[in-house]
């Protein structure tokens, strides 16, 4: 290597390291975003499913009250409602499309 090589050598090594150390610091500051964004998404995440479980839980208590009442009688509001259910099904009544005119 001669002098003249080594003399463009020197400032082109002097002015690269100082570039080498802000692009590392930057990547160093990106990666760290990138973390703290991971971080909160995953928090805002549990405290969502914390939300849910504590409404699923608040329910099943409810639930639980209902079905442990002893003046409650699950078997007969059940068959109430299938009872009903019939009646809806088979239809009742005049239907809406027959107007009174037509029935006198």
């Amino acid at each position: 290597m001669d002098a003249g090589t080594l003399a463009l050598m020197i400032p082109i090594i002097g002015v690269s390291i100082p570039i080498v150390a802000i692009w590392t610091s930057h990547q160093q500051k990106i990666a760290k975003m990138r973390l703290d964004a991971t971080a909160t998404d995953t928090a805002e995440r549990a405290a969502q499913y914390a939300s849910k479980v504590q409404q699923l839980e608040d329910r099943v208590r409810v639930l639980e009250r209902i079905v442990t009442d002893k003046g409650y009688d699950v078997a007969t509001q059940i068959e109430a409602l299938r009872d009903q259910r019939r009646v809806d099904e088979q239809g009742s009544g005049v239907p809406l499309s027959i107007s009174s005119k037509e029935h006198v």
